[in-house]
């Protein structure tokens, strides 16, 4: 055997590891920068938010390919904000976890769902849930937040509201959409059969099409306000005037005392109709309430409530979001649509424009008499500009945006909307001084580990212990070179977990030393030379090596496989250290023996470490040296 081939690998292996620490690819700054790993949120703080996926229909929990789709949007979002080292794991067959180490802000907004509508406005009324609530006239109709232009010139578009957003023609509009075909009065004109439920169908739909679980929640709100306030609400065919009817006032009173859930349930008419269910109730509905791109539905504006049409623009239309500064350098979301998007969008500002079948009554019109299409995300209105022509090309979202808010806006609407709702459950924010001292406390830990090993191993077996001091300090340069690499090629992060999972792993490298030496000393004792003894008690121990490093790792990949969350961190980590022990076992510890073997130190029992074994042999050798015993 040439044990100096073997410690040579070894140190290539160490020159090409540390090669890659300090000059790959995503190592920058000095080389104390260089030599830094990518730490979690538990050693250097920041922010971990919990969210639970939701269905507002059957609570049924969603699809295990659902919830990745969700987490790889979610991520992108993250992503977006111009942070690094962000986390995104699911947990469970709900929950999606979001570890942003390093810095502490609000994550709640990436679980929002995103879902962009563009849907007329019908009818307006008010939502602040007074005693008397008629209907508007035209002339107290609540002023639209901005005005739609199809001019492509900038300084067509109309100046952006300081109170809401609006949305404007981009200065790149052309005549994309001049081809768009008119839709049909028909279809523009809503019907009396067209109510339909936020979160269900229509009442006038079979009992077949509604999910029993909403059916039941329906019924469970029509108890709650009794039959005559029930009896009362669904017998408008518009706002009520309870000034005019005291009686009708007192009936409707039940529905102002209903949770946001109990209002997302009810019809769409009854939403809009029943003046004491208030827009605060309905801005607070469950996420994705008014999901339903083909019902009308109920949302509000600046304290007055609309009945919306259905959506004829929605966010798979849009092509592409992006936060941009204006000729006024203020900030706004410029989108651009997809061709049949355009197509759509190009339809829909010609039905408002023309309000063709009259679908908008004086309520919902404008200060120049014409439609308004409202841009609502989720459950909320976002602006509902007044069109003022047929607008053909790509638009803009204007309005008080600073740069935070239009590059949120912007990043939810460019990656999607989420396949599942989610609701925030914790978000926690770690500081960096309490991340510090669990760092402290972490490798204090190890390093008392260690160095108990150590020193048990100098007592025990003096010059043998010297191998085991190299062995252990290898194996700390080989993981802690791997932790930095991967960090950058595979995004691993070394958490607390990580930590302990490396503590773990001196056990196991303190068991490996256990067994050779042991079956070394057995090899002497039954009468073979140190030097021959090495060679011999390898072959017959490393088997048993082999096997207990196996297992260990073998435990490791389950726990990783079936683990989520930082358990996944000690799992990898206990993994990755049995993987380099087994290699500083074959490629230093076995040659290093072998060197030591030929020296006179290591045959002197005081010295060596093997203790009993090389007198028990000297005293065997003696004994069969002289087979007979003199008599007296």
């Amino acid at each position: 055997m040439r044990p100096g081939r073997q410690l040579a690998v070894l140190g290539l292996v160490f020159v090409v590891l540390y090669l890659l620490v300090f000059f790959s690819g995503g190592a920058s700054g000095g080389w104390k920068d260089r030599l830094e790993p990518r730490l979690g949120l538990d050693l250097i703080g920041g922010t971990r938010l919990t969210m639970e996926a939701t269905n507002s229909v059957d609570g049924k929990p969603p699809t295990a390919a659902n919830l990745e789709e969700a987490r790889q949007i979610i991520e992108n979002r993250v992503n977006a904000y111009g942070v690094a080292e962000a986390e995104v794991v699911t947990e469970g067959n709900r929950n999606i976890v979001i570890s942003l180490p390093g810095e502490n802000r609000d994550l709640t907004d990436v679980g929002t769902a995103a879902e962009l509508r563009f849907r007329k406005v019908l009818k307006a009324t008010d939502g602040s849930g007074a005693t008397a609530a008629p209907a508007p006239s035209p002339s107290a109709t609540p002023a639209p937040s901005g005005s739609a232009s199809p001019a492509p010139s900038g300084s067509a578009a109309p100046k952006p509201s300081a109170s809401a957003p609006k949305v404007t023609a981009s200065p790149s509009a052309g005549g994309q959409g001049g081809m768009a075909p008119t839709p049909s009065a028909s279809a523009a004109a809503p019907t009396p059969s067209a109510s339909a439920s936020a979160a269900a169908p229509s009442p006038s739909a079979s009992p077949e099409a509604v999910p029993q679980s909403v059916e039941q929640q329906r019924k469970a709100v029509e108890q709650k306000v009794g039959p005559a306030a029930w009896a009362a609400a669904n017998g408008l065919k518009a706002p009520a005037d309870v000034s005019a009817d005291p009686t009708l006032a007192a009936k409707l009173k039940p529905f102002g005392d209903l949770s946001p859930q109990e209002i997302a349930v009810l019809p769409v008419d009854m939403q809009f109709n029943v003046p004491t269910i208030t827009c605060a109730q309905l801005d607070t509905r469950p996420p994705a309430s008014i999901k339903d791109e083909k019902q009308r539905a109920v949302a509000c504006e600046s304290g007055a409530k609309y009945l919306l049409d259905v959506a004829k623009v929605v966010g798979t239309d849009v092509k592409d979001a992006s936060a941009q500064l204006d000729q006024t350098s203020s900030w706004v979301v410029s989108l651009q649509f997809t061709g049949k998007g355009q197509e759509h969008w190009t339809n829909l500002t010609r039905e408002a424009f023309n309000n063709e079948g009259q679908a908008c009554d004086q309520t919902a019109l404008g200060s120049d008499g014409k439609c308004r299409v409202a841009v609502v995300l989720d459950n909320r209105i976002v602006s509902s500009p007044e069109i003022q022509g047929v607008l053909t090309g790509d638009s803009q979202i204007t309005g008080s945006f600073d740069n935070k808010a239009a590059n949120a806006l912007a990043s939810q609407l460019r990656y999607g909307a989420l396949p599942v709702t989610f609701v925030p459950q914790e978000q926690q924010n770690v500081t960096a001084t309490l991340g510090d001292s669990q760092l402290r406390a972490g490798l204090l830990a190890a390093g008392i580990g260690m160095l108990l090993v150590i020193i048990y191993s100098f007592f025990y077996y003096r010059l043998l212990g010297s191998v085991i001091f190299l062995s252990l300090v290898l194996s700390a340069l080989l993981v802690f070179g791997a932790l930095v690499v991967l960090g950058r090629s595979i995004g691993f992060t070394l958490t607390l977990a990580g930590i302990a999972g490396m503590i773990v792993s001196l056990g196991v490298a303190a068991d490996s030393f256990v067994i050779y030496f042991e079956r070394l000393k057995d090899e002497i004792r039954e009468g073979r030379s140190p030097r021959s003894a090495v060679p011999r008690a390898w072959i017959r121990a490393r088997r048993t090596i082999i096997s207990a490093n196996a297992i260990t790792l073998m435990s490791a990949v389950v726990l990783y496989i079936v683990s989520v969350g930082t358990v996944k961190g000690f799992a990898f980590a206990l993994g990755l250290a049995t993987v380099l022990d087994l290699l500083v076992v074959f490629l230093f510890r076995h040659p290093i023996m072998t060197m030591f073997a030929r020296t006179r130190a290591f045959l002197s029992p005081r010295v060596s470490g093997l203790g009993r074994a090389l007198p028990a042999r000297s005293a065997e050798q003696a004994t069969a040296r002289n087979p007979r015993v003199k008599e007296a």
